[in-house]
């Protein structure tokens, strides 16, 4: 199942949805790094279920434990396992799924390469295995911060309302449910969010995430590009459908004349690179984006088919988000330093020092 990404930065996540619980194995953190239970779980409280009304009500405290690889505070160079104990699982809710696929997910290609599959809540392919991502991006930004290395994201737009870069302030991302850079849209994203959960159905955003003080020369071209393997990552989070790196598709409509980043000796005059050239880090903020499709577990009847091939109609039961944009936001980031700490390690080496 490719549970396993990262080459000295190595992370392997298991668990499912509705499974006793959840967690990842971290190899190659370095030694010598503080680490403590903190450092982690303020980072899974930005992602965890039920804190507000937006979001899935779904009640999982997502209380870490480390059960290795830390020794009187500090890493100690071997594996680090995160363990998260899933409490609130509501398994009936998807007894009715246990032969039915529905449109929009993992059900059908999950049975149509194994066979055979957990029906409940998705899994292992539910979004509830993101919280170990996020354990696991917890370690990295930790580590990176001592160098330096800063990594935010935020939610960039949800439907149609979308945040204006003049409003934007890092102050308020932390400060509401949304992660939205600009307080004026926040009573906007509300009402659109009960708007649409009443009519029974969701809506897509768009994650923004930025990495700044990244030194230049991180990158492994050709097949192992720093943009390529941010990519894949990114990509690899549940209903992304789409990765952008700097100005993304909008390069579409340029010219070269325009979206060259040109450089003085005192530095590049642009950014449309996103921080990247020729797969390696330029030493610029390193940027980029994630649309996330509108999830498909919504209450409007749907066509479908069993596992037998016959027509069904299918009603998506249980408790889900609206926008899966508003907690992909902690995931994105963790992803991103995931992928900045490999490479680091790539280039610089195993020893913390």
């Amino acid at each position: 199942m490719s549970n396993t990404f990262g080459k000295l930065f190595c992370i392997t996540t298991f668990g499912e949805s509705h499974g006793p619980a959840i967690g990842c194995v971290i190899d190659g953190c370095p030694a010598g790094l503080l680490l403590a239970d903190e450092d982690i779980q303020q980072e899974l409280n930005k992602r965890k279920p039920g804190q507000s009304s937006f979001t899935t009500q779904r009640k999982e405290s997502d209380i870490v434990q480390i059960l290795s690889g830390v020794f009187n505070g500090k890493t100690t160079g071997a594996p680090i396992t995160l363990v998260i104990q899933n409490t609130d699982q509501k398994s009936k809710d998807y007894d009715y799924l246990q032969h039915v696929f529905r449109p929009g997910h993992g059900d059908y290609t999950y049975h149509k390469k194994y066979g055979w599959r957990d029906h409940r809540g998705g899994g292992r392919a539910s979004a509830r295995e993101t919280a170990a991502r996020v354990g696991a991006g917890a370690v990295a930004k930790k580590f990176l911060k001592t160098k330096g290395i800063e990594i935010g994201a935020y939610l960039a737009k949800m439907g149609n309302i979308e945040i204006e870069p003049q409003f934007f302030s890092w102050e308020e991302v932390n400060k509401n449910p949304f992660f939205c850079p600009d307080p004026t849209k926040v009573p906007q994203m509300a009402k659109l969010i009960e708007i649409t959960r009443r009519e029974g159905d969701s809506i897509g955003a768009k994650v923004n995430i930025i990495a700044n003080n990244v030194p230049a020369g991180l990158g492994e071209p050709l097949y192992d590009k720093l943009d390529a393997d941010l990519a894949k990552a990114l990509m690899s989070i549940n209903a992304v459908k789409g990765v952008e790196i700097g100005d993304g598709f909008k390069v579409v409509e340029q010219r070269g004349s325009t979206h060259r980043d040109e450089i003085t000796p005192t530095g590049f005059l642009g950014n449309k690179s996103g921080g990247i050239l020729a797969g390696i880090s330029t030493g610029q903020p390193i940027l980029a984006s994630i649309a996330l499709k509108p999830a498909s577990s919504i209450r409007i009847p749907a066509k479908s088919i069993d596992d037998e091939g016959n027509a069904v109609e299918v009603v998506t039961k249980g408790r889900h988000d609206v926008c899966v944009g508003i907690r992909a936001v902690p995931v994105a980031s963790a992803m991103m330093a995931c992928v900045l700490m490999d490479h680091w390690l790539i280039v610089y080496g195993q020893k913390d020092s």
